[in-house]
C-alpha cells in the first residue's frame, strides 16, 4: 500500500524550509539535509549546455547534487534571494516557486537582477526528490564572458 500524500501545508513547509535555506546561503550539508537520501534524486536547471557548465544536464544521485552545487559555487555568488508565489500540487508533490536575486559571476565580477522558477517534488518523506530550474542562462553566459554590461 502506498505512503499516504504529503498535505498542502506539509509540502509548502519542506518547499519554504527548502527555500529559506538556500536563500540564508547555509553550509552545504544543511542545504542537502532537505534533499532525500534516494539515489533517484535530480537536480536539472534548463538550458544550453553550451551557456554554463551547471545548464542543460540531469544532475542524479548525491554525487550528482554535490558536482551540481560545486559548479553553482565555483561560478555564481547571490545576494538579495528571496522567494514568493508558492504554488503546491498535492496530487503529485510538487511545489512551484518564484525567486528573485543578484547573481555575480565569480570570474568576471558582472551581475545582474533575476526572477527564475523551481519545481521541486517531494518524496513521501517531504524531502526533495527532483529540483528543477528555469532561470536567465543568457544573462549568465554574457556575464561569463564579461559582455553583460556592454
Amino acid at each position: 500500500m502506498p505512503a499516504p500524500a504529503a498535505s498542502r501545508s506539509q509540502l509548502l513547509s519542506a518547499a519554504q524550509a527548502f527555500c529559506d535555506a538556500f536563500a540564508g546561503q547555509k553550509p552545504p550539508e544543511e542545504i542537502f539535509s532537505h534533499f532525500s537520501a534516494s539515489d533517484d534524486v535530480l537536480a536539472l536547471e534548463h538550458g544550453l549546455p553550451q551557456l554554463a557548465p551547471f545548464l542543460g544536464q540531469p544532475f542524479r544521485g548525491q554525487k550528482g547534487l554535490q558536482e551540481y552545487f560545486q559548479l553553482l559555487s565555483s561560478n555564481l555568488k547571490y545576494e538579495n534571494m528571496r522567494f514568493g508565489n508558492f504554488v503546491v500540487d498535492t496530487e503529485v508533490s510538487k511545489v512551484s516557486v518564484r525567486g528573485e536575486a543578484k547573481f555575480t559571476w565569480t570570474s568576471t565580477g558582472q551581475h545582474w537582477d533575476e526572477v527564475f522558477t523551481y519545481v521541486l517534488e517531494f518524496d513521501e518523506n517531504s524531502k526533495v526528490k527532483v529540483y528543477e530550474i528555469w532561470a536567465d542562462s543568457g544573462a549568465a553566459y554574457l556575464a561569463s564572458k564579461g559582455l553583460l554590461e556592454q
